[in-house]
């Protein structure tokens, strides 16, 4: 895994599945992140391979509760991100999902109180030492890439230093999110705040933060002198911002979205809470569309809805 002049596909609740990450891909992100898994939820999976449809899925044992599925197709650029507060945990469920993914990536920037409240996320943050313990044990005992996505400290000085902390434990990138904790997301990104982690460090640094067009990359980048950009929003509105050639129509970008998540069965809770993400940067849930898409039951109801009826009838009956 190469973390330089990288287009990242940025780790979003329920937003980061199979689908859309071989959708960012198709666009052209070279590295995606998978949403945030917690390692309480994943080490109490079997991994089973789906030969129906040929992914490889982390299932609840005594269910069919797939919580974090893949494939070979992704296998060189998905990062599997992890919510946890305990190395060996982490270790468990790192070392679960090792041989299939790209790299495995700590959550320390999430400020949602699921996370939080069982000090995962932003609470490390807060916590040097445990986040010193929970790398190096990955870092020892694993042979893929090991990071970790940070948000911003009070002041650019404590977040410089615990950057320089985070870098002594041997991994191999940092992400940051330029906002602090308690910022929302109107706020703007503190761009020259992870300029100042850039100059002090020498591992590769992903910045994050108000990506909205493909421009944007270069233009954080020669602010920030960051190593590789992350984009979140912007690329939930419309994946196609990874592309040189610029945006494809948001419809078009939609349908496709749906059609990869026939393929490859995504579950509809996941399905319909991205589209109707999609739905309200342009649009309304209160228009028919929104309306239809929150009734929807099934994938064969959404395919309907898109005029995908025959691909959906098409995957299903060749598999």
């Amino acid at each position: 895994m190469e973390y330089k002049n990288k287009l990242v596909l940025a780790p979003m609740v329920r937003v980061g599945t199979l689908p859309f990450r071989l959708l960012a891909a198709q666009y052209g992100a070279d590295i995606t992140y998978g949403e945030e898994i917690i390692d309480h939820k994943l080490v109490k999976c079997e991994r089973r391979i789906n030969e129906v449809i040929g992914s490889t899925d982390f299932v609840e044992k005594g269910t069919e509760n797939v919580v974090f599925r893949t494939c070979n197709r992704e296998k060189n650029q998905v990062v599997f991100q992890m919510g946890t507060s305990n190395s060996m945990r982490a270790l468990t469920a790192a070392q679960m999902v090792c041989n299939d993914v790209a790299a495995v990536d700590i959550n320390m920037g999430c400020p949602k109180s699921f996370s939080v409240s069982g000090g995962m996320g932003s609470a490390l943050l807060t916590k040097p030492e445990l986040i010193h313990d929970i790398l190096t044990t990955l870092r020892r005992n694993l042979d893929i890439p090991v990071t970790c996505k940070i948000r911003l400290l009070k002041s650019s000085h404590d977040t410089v230093e615990l950057a320089r902390r985070i870098e002594k434990t041997g991994v191999s990138a940092l992400a940051v999110h330029g906002r602090k904790v308690a910022d929302r997301p109107r706020d703007p990104a503190k761009w020259s705040e992870i300029a100042d982690i850039v100059s002090a460090l020498s591992i590769p640094v992903i910045a994050n933060g108000d990506v909205f067009e493909y421009e944007d990359f270069e233009r954080i980048k020669d602010v920030t002198g960051a190593s590789s950009v992350m984009v979140a929003r912007g690329a939930l509105w419309n994946a196609s911002i990874f592309s040189a050639k610029g945006k494809v129509l948001y419809e078009d970008v939609k349908r496709e979205y749906i059609r990869k998540s026939i393929l490859w069965d995504n579950d509809i809770k996941s399905t319909k809470h991205t589209l109707k993400e999609m739905i309200m940067h342009y649009s309304s849930l209160e228009l028919p569309e929104g309306k239809a898409v929150i009734k929807s039951e099934s994938l064969a109801d959404l395919a309907q809805l898109y005029g995908e009826d025959k691909y959906y009838q098409f995957v299903n009956q060749n598999r």
